[in-house]
C-alpha cells in the first residue's frame, strides 16, 4: 500500500482557528465510494459503503477501503468497526465485473492484489468487525461479510448472501473458499460454491453465514448492542485469540500471494472468461433497459 497522505483525518479535533471564535464541528471524513464516521464516545468507527448503483468493489473502492482501515488501525481511540451501505436493498454487489474484462493482465494483476489486500486487512483487523447487511451481499460483498467478526442482516427472504461466482463461470479463490468454509461447514459450502447458490436471509442464518436477523428499522439498535457486548471485553485478549484462529488462513494467502495473482491473470484472460463476463455485462445492461 502507498503510504497514507497526511492531514486528510482528523479525528476529534477542530482544525486550527484563529483565537475568539467558535471551534468548527468534527467532521466525518468522505471520499468518492466510501464514507466513515467515528464516534469518539464509544470507540466505534462506521464505514457507510456509498458507491451507486450497488457498490461493486472497483479498484478505486478497494484502495479506498483499505486506506480507510489502515487509518482507523492506527487510531487509539477506534476499537469497533461497523461496515454497512448507504444505499437501500444493497450491502455490496462484490467485484467489478468491468475490472476483469477487456483489460490488460498489468490491470488484472493490479486489481487482484488489491482485492487480496482488502481480505488480508479485514480477516486480519484487530478491530471488532460487524458486518450489517441491509440488502443482499453476493460474490465479493459475501466476502467481505464473512471475513468480520459478527454478521447481522435484515429479516427480508428478498435479500440473499453468498459465493456465486460459478454461474458467472469464475471460480471462487481458495482464500474466498475458506473463508465460507469457516462460516457454514465444508459440505454446506462444497455444495454453495459448486451450485453458485445465494442463500436467502433465513437460510444463511440456519446454515451461520449471518449471526442474527433483525427488521430493518432495529439494524442500527441491534448492532450497538452486539458491538457493546464485543467490546466489553479486554482488547488484547479477544486481539490475540482472533489471530490464533486466523492465522493459517492469513499465512497460507501471503505465502502464495503472487502465485494466486498469476493464478488470476492466466484464468480471466482466458477468451472463454472474457466471453463469459461479456455475456454477463450484456444481460446486466438489457436488464436496466
Amino acid at each position: 500500500m502507498a503510504p497514507l497522505c497526511r492531514g486528510l483525518w482528523v479525528w476529534g479535533r477542530a482544525p486550527q482557528q484563529p483565537p475568539g471564535l467558535p471551534l468548527a464541528p468534527r467532521r466525518a471524513f468522505s471520499n468518492n465510494k466510501i464514507l466513515v464516521e467515528l464516534d469518539e464516545s464509544s470507540g466505534v468507527a462506521t464505514m457507510k459503503f456509498k458507491s451507486p448503483p450497488v457498490n461493486s468493489l472497483s479498484l478505486e473502492f478497494l484502495t479506498e477501503f483499505c486506506i480507510g482501515l489502515e487509518k482507523l488501525e492506527s487510531d487509539r481511540g477506534c476499537r469497533g468497526l461497523v461496515l454497512t451501505s448507504a444505499i437501500p436493498r444493497i450491502f455490496s454487489s462484490g467485484l467489478d465485473i468491468t475490472e476483469m474484462c477487456g483489460k490488460s493482465p498489468e490491470h488484472y494483476a493490479e486489481f487482484w492484489r488489491a482485492v487480496q489486500e482488502m481480505w488480508l486487512r479485514l480477516y486480519g483487523s484487530n478491530l471488532v468487525t460487524l458486518a450489517v447487511l441491509n440488502g443482499s451481499s453476493p460474490a465479493g460483498g459475501c466476502l467481505i461479510a464473512s471475513s468480520c467478526d459478527y454478521r447481522i442482516m435484515v429479516d427480508n427472504p428478498k435479500f440473499s448472501i453468498g459465493l456465486n461466482e460459478a454461474q458467472l463461470g469464475i471460480v471462487a479463490p481458495f482464500w474466498f473458499k475458506d473463508t465460507f468454509v469457516n462460516a457454514v461447514g465444508h459440505r454446506v459450502a462444497e455444495r454453495a460454491l459448486q451450485l453458485g447458490y445465494l442463500f436467502p436471509a433465513p437460510e444463511a442464518q440456519r446454515f451461520g453465514l449471518v449471526d442474527e436477523l433483525v427488521p430493518e428499522e432495529k439494524l442500527q439498535e441491534k448492532a450497538a448492542a452486539v458491538m457493546a457486548q464485543w467490546l466489553a471485553l479486554p482488547d488484547h485478549a479477544r486481539q490475540l485469540t482472533k489471530a490464533m484462529m486466523r492465522k493459517a488462513l492469513l499465512d497460507r494467502l501471503l505465502a502464495h500471494r503472487e502465485e494466486d495473482v498469476q493464478n488470476f491473470v492466466s484464468f480471466v484472460s482466458k477468451d472463454s472468461i472474457q466471453k463469459s463476463l461479456r455475456m454477463y455485462m450484456e444481460m446486466l445492461r438489457k436488464k436496466k433497459g
